[in-house]
């Protein structure tokens, strides 16, 4: 069955509302719509609001704290790191109140390693991602935090089933080698794709020992990411699909034939004064080219439509995300007529 989801930033300052208006929204869908609500986090609240915090939160004894130009890794907690804490915390208490009763599946996204390394700065020195062993402790530390993670998620909601959605949207450049340092003058140095499928695939490990039912990791706009996304032993790829030309789309026709399921990230719905929102389009930047690659229109039935990033306030967010349902069930009737 198509399913729906989100990459889980959503607007406002609300904890509770969000919450409750993403579980509300995923969970009163259409029949032929597979609903799959996710855990919020809001950017607006500040520096402690973002994935990148919230993630750093999750590690274990490694600490960061907030910087001149950004997270760095650090010597010891500190009040930073308190604040982000204590936010995850207010999120799973949000969580607890508005998933009372719910049961099924539930997405947790976070950061991976690798994009984690490339965004956080070492406590003297340029991005993480430059030093081997940093990294490696990231990923070790993201793994285990991980695992605690979805425990307390589990504890918030006893009936949830946590996937996790590991979002790498820094991958391809750090395996490329084309992020800057911190100069600007100079490019790090590249991290081998067999080593990013090593780290990326601690973390998918870290989340399936501490029970998610299923792991994708999202490569961003880059087809590149698919090769390894499979070695890393995910259950699935995130891919920005507007962004995909033919031979993205043949790599990901390949990746899927071996097993990998698509979490199709859609563009925003195009409108028009006289037609409204263009749902039917939004699906078509899925089924036209799933199409083209040979690939079976039965296989649309275990593809998941992400909503694109949210944008203006919370009643707009809440419109989008009502028009991925909408494209769904446009891709559903492709696969069902």
């Amino acid at each position: 069955m198509i399913g729906v989801s989100g990459p889980g930033a959503w607007p406002g300052e609300d904890v509770l509302e969000a919450q409750t208006t993403v579980l509300g929204d995923l969970v009163d869908v259409p029949p032929e719509v597979r609903g799959l609500p996710f855990l919020v986090h809001l950017p607006a609240r500040g520096p402690s609001g973002t994935l990148v915090a919230r993630t750093l939160g999750l590690l274990v004894d490694l600490p960061a704290e907030l910087g001149p130009h950004g997270w760095r890794l650090a010597d010891r907690p500190g009040g930073d790191l308190a604040r982000t804490r204590a936010a995850t915390r207010e999120d799973l208490d949000a969580l607890a109140v508005a998933g009372h009763g719910y049961a099924g599946p539930l997405v947790v996204p976070v950061l991976g390693p690798v994009t984690l390394a490339a965004t956080v700065y070492l406590a003297r020195g340029d991005r993480a991602v430059a030093d081997g062993g940093a990294l490696r402790d990231l990923a070790d530390s993201l793994a285990a935090g991980v695992a605690e993670h979805l425990g307390a998620v589990r504890r918030a909601v006893p009936g949830a089933e946590p996937l996790v959605l590991v979002h790498e949207p820094s991958l391809a450049q750090a395996v490329a080698g084309v992020l800057p340092s911190f100069s600007g003058y100079a490019r790090l140095r590249r991290v081998p794709g067999p080593l990013a499928a090593e780290r990326v695939g601690t973390v998918v490990d870290g989340a399936r020992s501490g029970g998610a039912g299923g792991v994708v990791v999202h490569g961003g706009a880059a087809w590149t990411t698919v090769p390894t996304v499979r070695a890393a032993g995910a259950d699935a790829v995130a891919l920005e699909v507007a962004a995909l030309d033919e031979p993205g789309w043949e790599r990901v026709a390949e990746a899927v034939e071996a097993g990998l399921r698509l979490w199709a990230h859609v563009p925003p719905q195009r409108s028009s004064q006289c037609a409204g929102p263009d749902a039917v389009g939004q699906a078509r930047t899925v089924t036209e080219r799933w199409r083209r690659v040979g690939l079976p229109a039965a296989g649309l039935d275990d593809v998941v439509l992400l909503a694109p990033e949210p944008t203006g306030g919370p009643d707009e967010a809440r419109g989008a995300l009502a028009g991925v349902v909408r494209a769904a069930r446009v891709v559903a009737e492709t696969v069902h007529g």
